[in-house]
Formats: structure tokens, sequence, C-alpha cells
């Protein structure tokens, strides 16, 4: 089997990981937009809330309004990571996840962009006075993506010149 073949179908398998964390999180956010009046919240642990929010921004609503900009990184940053995913091999297990996951999840939020003119929010984590930026699952992926990524390139073996 030729090293090229191999890569691709690797890259496939990843790929079709990043559609299924889309699925999940475009699934998600229909369902709260199907059951859910904006601003409603459900109160589910004394410091966990389902809170449909809309952002028009990026995370902690950064970039307000620049709905066209981040739909253009989104879909920058979505072909550098399919390229990588392609370029890696197979033993590159944790980075494949970690891009795969990123992938997923900045397609989710670029959906939304594109689709609804803003991004759907519904985690909503605080205690007492402290209250964290509501999020989606397409923002968990990304952030425990990235956090896979550099995890995953600090391990690796140092190249000796």
């Amino acid at each position: 089997m030729s090293t090229n073949y191999m890569k691709k179908d690797n890259a496939l398998y990843w790929l079709l990981f990043a559609i299924i964390v889309f699925i999940i999180d475009i699934a998600s956010k229909f369902w709260i937009l199907n059951n859910f009046s904006l601003f409603e919240s459900v109160n589910l642990l004394p410091f966990f809330s389902i809170t449909y929010v809309r952002n028009i921004g990026a995370a902690f609503s950064i970039f307000e309004g620049q709905r066209m900009m981040l739909a253009a990184i989104a879909l920058i940053i979505s072909a550098v990571i399919v390229r990588m995913l392609y370029r890696n091999t197979r033993q590159q297990k944790l980075e494949n996840l970690s891009l795969s996951m990123i992938l997923g999840g900045a397609l989710g939020n670029l959906f939304d962009r594109l689709y609804h003119g803003f991004v759907i929010d519904f985690l909503d984590v605080n205690f007492g006075d402290w209250h964290y930026p509501t999020f989606n699952i397409a923002d968990c992926a990304i952030s425990v993506g990235i956090g896979l990524f550099i995890f995953s390139n600090y391990k690796k073996p140092k190249k000796t010149v």
C-alpha cells in the first residue's frame, strides 16, 4: 500500500470525525432554537444552566459584527487544518484528533454565522457572582482541540540538528 494512499485514508478518517463533531454541534443548536426562546434559561445545577443567547462576535464576543471577517478566518483555518490532516501520518493520532476537533468546531460556528448571522450559545457556567461567557459544543471542541494540539506538540521528541 502506498504512503500517499495511507495518508489520504488517514485524513478521511479524521475528516469523518470532524463531521461528527459538526453534526453534534449543529443538532444541539437546532434543539436549542426549537425548544428555547432567546434568553430563556433552565438551571440544571447550582453552577450550570442552559441559556439561549446569540453571539455576533467571536470568543468572549470580540470582533462583534465582523461576521464576514470571522467567516473568512474560519475558512482559512479549516483549509490549513485539512491540509495538515492530509500531510500527517497515522502515528500522529493525538494531533490528528486535536485538528479534527478544531475543524468540526470551526465549521459548526461558521455554519451559524453564515446561516443565522450569529452563533448560538447555550452552555452557561457561573459560581456566585462570577459568570463565564456562554458557549456551545463547537467552542468546547475548539478549546479541547487546541489544548490537545499544544500537548501533542509539546510531547513530540525534539529533532537534533
